[in-house]
């Protein structure tokens, strides 16, 4: 592996590539320790204390929550904008239409996909000011008027924008998903703090044990992301101009998760949705809104039997709904058909397609219960191993990074073979 990693760097593109990552790596820590000005940050400390569910939010940020840094909303916007996108997608036919114009479709949808999150980055700049001055950790008045006030509101929604250029400049000139980067720098970059917090009351024991359920866990998550489901494609002889074209076989590889990450992410910004809304009103006046709102924070509170419930299905749910809009089985049957494929024993056109929408549906079940019992784990693995503290293992934590980890190892492998290098995968 060293020695392949040596091979990437001595190819120039490759070395400019993974250094292009690494100093955008090091911007975006750079920007989560910049503060937000007006803060309080021993009032600050409190209320994140007092409040669990700012800390998935904390992690994704790479710490800048903690800090109130001008990235601490992270990439909350930008993920929230591109699910309501692929809703509308769904149901707009203009939208439809759009996605099926190949590259120029997928930039319009991402262009419009830039364009929401400025608007969803400021709304959520503004509800979060709000709940912070309530909690009395704004220093100055919290007013529209005043100019603290709108400074603080341009300087979080512009982190975000610019969290969110970061993310795609290392898509377009580095390897791998930008997006997937930015978070995956957050939560790496809590590790050190977590090991100093683990030595400073260790328990050989439990480490042992944690180890092992850690390398267990990362064996398995590596298994069912590499699994795939093979279907068998026959192409017949064909005849072009005067040539003939021979026919052969192949494969069509189905993923078993085909959804990475995603579903996860989707389902954690839909859940924290209601608390941060609810959270803003706990401190209202009027006694049936603070009541409301305090039942609506402590049903979604992450230790609650109810919200690791609705935490699996959604993770289920959101697997299949993201399946069905990166594989479409009509679509495919019908390229099979215009290229001469079929699938052995299965009649082309809406054979095929039902076919193919049948084992999709199996493999995704498989796929999506992986993730719903990865997404749910920390709370588990936090009540076997209650001495780790803040060593725990997240599961969607582990999940993230191993999955970034295995595709930029698999980009950087691709890049070797084309150089004739061996590379990582043997």
């Amino acid at each position: 592996m060293f020695e392949s990693l040596l091979n990437a760097f001595r190819a120039p593109d490759i070395r400019r590539r993974i250094l292009y990552v690494l100093g955008i790596l090091i911007v975006f820590r750079f920007l989560a320790s910049v503060p937000v000005p007006g803060i309080d940050r021993t009032q600050l400390q409190s209320f994140l204390e007092d409040n669990p569910i700012f800390g998935l939010l904390n992690l994704f940020s790479g710490g800048g929550l903690s800090q109130l840094s001008i990235v601490a909303l992270g990439m909350n916007p930008y993920i929230n904008a591109s699910i309501i996108m692929q809703l509308m997608t769904g149901v707009i036919p203009s939208l439809q239409a759009l996605s099926r114009e190949g590259e120029y479709g997928r930039n319009r949808i991402n262009q419009y996909t830039r364009y929401l999150t400025v608007p969803l980055a400021l709304l959520q700049a503004y509800g979060f000011l709000a709940l912070l001055n309530a909690s009395n950790v704004l220093t100055g008045t919290f007013d529209l008027g005043s100019f603290e006030t709108i400074t603080q509101l341009a300087t979080l929604t512009a982190g975000a924008i610019v969290l969110m250029w970061l993310g795609e400049l290392i898509t377009e000139k580095g390897i791998g998903n930008g997006i997937s980067f930015i978070i995956f720098a957050g939560i790496v970059s809590s590790a050190p703090g977590a090991i100093q917090g683990f030595v400073a009351n260790p328990n050989v024991v439990s480490l042992v044990a944690f180890a092992i359920v850690a390398i267990a866990a990362v064996a398995v998550i590596v298994y069912i992301q590499e699994g795939q489901r093979r279907i068998p494609i026959q192409y017949a002889s064909r005849v072009r101009g005067r040539r003939m074209y021979q026919g052969g076989q192949t494969f069509l590889p189905l993923r078993v998760n085909q959804a990475g990450v995603i579903p996860i992410i989707f389902a954690i910004s839909i859940l924290l949705f209601p608390q941060q809304i609810a959270s803003y009103f706990q401190t209202s006046q009027i006694p049936i809104v603070a009541d409301i709102a305090n039942g609506i924070v402590n049903f979604f509170n992450p230790n609650s039997p109810l919200y690791l419930i609705l935490y699996f299905l959604l993770v289920v749910g959101f697997t299949y709904f993201y399946t069905a809009f990166t594989f479409k089985p009509d679509e495919t049957a019908e390229q099979l058909r215009k290229n001469g494929g079929f699938i052995p024993g299965i009649r082309p056109g809406r054979p095929t397609q039902d076919y193919l929408a049948r084992v999709v549906t199996r493999i995704t079940f498989a796929g999506a219960m992986f993730l719903a019992i990865v997404a749910v784990s920390p709370q588990v693995v936090a009540a076997i191993f209650p001495d780790l503290g803040t060593l725990g293992l997240g599961g969607t934590s582990l999940l993230i990074v191993v999955s970034v980890v295995v595709e930029t190892m698999k980009q950087i492998e691709a890049q070797l073979m084309m150089r004739n290098y061996e590379g990582f995968i043997r």
